[in-house]
């Protein structure tokens, strides 16, 4: 298998009630946004877990994931620091109360003797920059990690996976539900080619993937791509999100709220 992934594939496995799952493979091409939708409860964590371990037909769904159309090297499993896949899940929590500055350079130090990765404190600034594209509340240097907020937290790991990590494949856990600009989001990580996979009830995020796979009863029900009228209709929700996220700017900053003018 070559180093560099090209592609994941989903090979489908079995539902809750034990009958398989109605899309048996799903393919996610490098540079491609895709939505994980469905309701609460219909498989959509147990499908980004699955990718993130590389199931091989070991995990309850009995999936198996390939990369670049094999079975994933052991080293994926086994060494976090070879591991290609990111998983930015809704909990938060940090067992050391360090500065971010710190926090971000023991990482960049970490991925520096792996050959990644530049100056220290350019990627730390590379870092912070790009997380306070994606948060309202700018996050401080010297702020320690577990006085960020939910918000500044997934925004910061994200920018992290991306830019020190250099993942390849990036998972993201309703990210809409931790206050962070989806639509800047999309457009700052569609810069970097990557593989974004968003697990999300947000019509916008789908609305501007590349595809979409909705889960029912545990299993992989429906594949759905992006075609010209969602594309259109994707102009419509990119428009009324971002004056959403003006509204909640003004509130925030304790504005009075003014109507728009048509």
């Amino acid at each position: 298998m070559t180093a560099e992934i090209e592609t994941i594939t989903i090979q489908g496995g079995i539902r809750k009630d034990g009958t398989p799952e109605e899309i048996r493979e799903v393919e996610l091409r490098m540079g491609e946004v895709v939505s994980i939708v469905g309701h609460t409860g219909s498989g959509k964590t147990m499908l980004i877990n699955d990718v993130e371990v590389f199931a091989n037909k070991n995990t309850p769904s009995m999936r198996t994931i390939l990369v670049n159309g094999e079975i994933p090297l052991e080293e994926f499993r086994e060494g976090p620091s070879k591991n290609p896949v990111a998983l930015i899940t809704q909990h938060t929590n940090f067992l050391a109360d360090l500065p971010v500055a710190r926090f971000l350079r023991i990482h960049a130090k970490i991925r520096s003797q792996d050959g990644q990765g530049g100056s220290d404190d350019q990627v730390v600034n590379e870092v912070v920059e790009f997380a306070n594209k994606l948060t309202g509340e700018a996050i401080a240097l010297d702020c320690s990690m577990t006085e960020l907020s939910g918000g500044q937290t997934r925004a910061l790991l994200i920018a992290d996976a991306v830019v020190i990590g250099n993942a390849p494949v990036i998972l993201l856990d309703e990210i809409e539900n931790a206050g962070i600009h989806r639509t800047r989001a999309l457009e700052l990580l569609r810069a970097y080619r990557k593989i974004f996979v968003f697990v999300t009830h947000d019509p916008t995020i789908a609305l501007l993937s590349n595809k979409r796979v909705v889960m029912r009863g545990g299993g992989m029900w429906k594949l759905i791509r992006s075609n010209g009228s969602e594309r259109g209709m994707s102009e419509d929700a990119r428009r009324m999100d971002d004056y959403l996220s003006h509204l909640r700017d003004q509130l925030r900053n304790g504005e009075t709220l003014l109507p728009v003018a048509p």
